[in-house]
């Protein structure tokens, strides 16, 4: 897999060469799942403000994710170093590599947590500011008042998402929002318009937990036509349940779990499926997504979109009449409203079409990952020129 942010060298062009230089903490990296901080991290590398990557923790084993092995922008060995001990001996040991490669202007965490904790303590010792970025989990993994108290030592504080922001905003924390992008000259529509076979074919992206709803989906699809086909693309702890349910439930010719894919495999993926359905939750702890990638990746290869209307889905998903409209929201863990909004995405090619241009479009005006990538590059050099 290739990039735009490694093939098109204008990614970060427009980045003032005032800027200072950048360390950047980061969780477990490299992952699939967060291909968004790959993107974000070759946008600093790309408009020469990226000192070093320090991970806290390994990332996902034997992954490869895009651009991480890119010759002469890759964010592997040597840039990413995985760090040991506690938070202090954590911050100990990244300021002794941010030295190494001739020191920095600012820290950032590039999650409210760990992350955050670590880019605070290294940014003291080393005398420089710091900032943090906020996602999703990451905000619910800190007392608010440790993450009042962070913020404000914090040079600036960026989210991603309408969801995190509002959290953030409950707690009178001030934050710039800074959407992710997505890749657009990867994840695209088919070359050729090709109308939906004798059966519609559905695609649902992530891994195999609770807040992804894929138990209420399997639910809802016991209750549509028989020709609508189902591919869950991941893997995770909840496997062998929803394998059950696709048993008890005797769907096992219309309900694949088909594992994981790399990133590679995922852009025909989106273009071989008619609908691809998002049907997140809130779940049991309080967890929830902000605005998953697979929305964006969907949005950018022109797949209408039915999911669930929980944190910030409907910023970026447009239901309803007008020519904005992208796909269906419903109900989190309402099975009989999304069986119903996949039913009538299965009646109506016509609303299909209309609703995969406008996903196409929305992409392209509002999630362009060499954009929004550029914005966090601004949005990070502001703080030390």
């Amino acid at each position: 897999m290739t990039s735009s942010l490694t093939t098109r060298p204008d990614g970060c062009g427009a980045v003032s060469a005032r800027g200072g230089r950048v360390a950047v903490v980061v969780s477990g990296f490299p992952r699939l799942s967060e291909t968004f901080a790959v993107n974000e991290l070759l946008a600093l590398q790309r408009a020469g403000r990226l000192a070093c990557v320090l991970a806290t923790k390994p990332g996902d084993h034997g992954t490869v994710v895009s651009g991480c092995d890119q010759p002469g922008w890759g964010l592997l060995e040597p840039l990413t170093t995985v760090l040991s001990g506690d938070d202090a001996e954590q911050a100990e040991q990244a300021a002794e590599i941010v030295r190494a490669t001739g020191g920095v202007d600012l820290v950032h965490g590039y999650f409210a947590h760990r992350p955050a904790a670590i880019a605070e303590l290294t940014a003291a010792t080393l005398g420089v500011p710091f900032s943090f970025s906020v996602h999703a989990l990451d905000v619910r993994k800190v007392e608010p008042v440790e993450l009042q108290r962070r913020a404000a030592n914090a040079r600036t504080v960026i989210t991603c998402n309408a969801d995190a922001l509002a959290t953030l905003r409950d707690l009178d924390i001030d934050a710039q929002l800074v959407p992710h992008g997505v890749d657009l000259d990867r994840f695209h529509p088919p070359a050729s318009h090709r109308e939906p076979g004798p059966s519609l074919r559905l695609l649902s992206v992530g891994r195999l937990v609770e807040k992804k709803g894929f138990r209420f989906l399997i639910e809802a699809m016991a209750a549509v036509d028989d020709r609508v086909r189902l591919e869950i693309v991941g893997d995770g702890p909840e496997r062998s349940h929803l394998e059950q349910m696709i048993d008890d439930l005797e769907l096992g010719d219309r309900v694949a779990l088909v594992g994981r894919r790399s990133h590679d495999e995922l852009p025909q993926l989106y273009r071989d499926a008619d609908v691809v359905v998002v049907p997140s939750v809130i779940d049991s702890t309080g967890d929830r997504d902000g605005l998953p990638n697979v929305v964006l990746e969907a949005l950018a290869s022109g797949r209408p979109i039915v999911a669930s209307d929980v944190a910030a889905i409907a910023v970026a998903v447009r239901d309803g009449a007008g020519d904005d409209a992208n796909g269906l929201l419903v109900e989190p863990a309402n099975v009989a409203e999304l069986g119903r909004a996949l039913i009538e995405l299965s009646e109506r090619p016509a609303v299909l079409r209309q609703l995969g241009r406008s996903a196409r479009r929305t992409a392209v005006e509002r999630y362009d990952v060499l954009e929004c990538s550029t914005r966090f590059c601004r949005a990070l050099e502001a703080q030390h020129v």
